[in-house]
């Protein structure tokens, strides 16, 4: 029953990922973006992704942890793809 609670967590916190990815990627700016808050959370993720290996508990709320991790990855190399672009558009100026 405790995993119920914890697949919820995770999925509430995952929805969140897609949105701010397509987000980045239509807006084309890293202003309003910090890298250190998406390293903190993929911190995070992946202590939670190593007490489920250490712990033996490989449940299906597992995969939910890497996927929310390799979302918040791609939010971070759109950030430096965007603060890259925000540095050509200002040398433009």
């Amino acid at each position: 029953m405790p995993e119920i609670f914890e697949l919820i967590m995770v999925l509430c916190f995952g929805v969140s990922w897609p949105v701010s990815i397509a987000k980045s990627w239509r807006c084309r700016t890293a202003k309003g973006k910090s890298p250190v808050f998406l390293v903190f959370i993929i911190v995070g993720y992946t202590s939670g992704i190593a007490w489920k290996l250490l712990s033996g508990n490989l449940t299906y709320v597992f995969w939910f942890y890497v996927l929310n991790l390799l979302m918040v990855t791609a939010d971070l190399c759109l950030y430096f793809r965007n603060a890259r672009l925000d540095r050509i558009a200002a040398q433009e100026v």
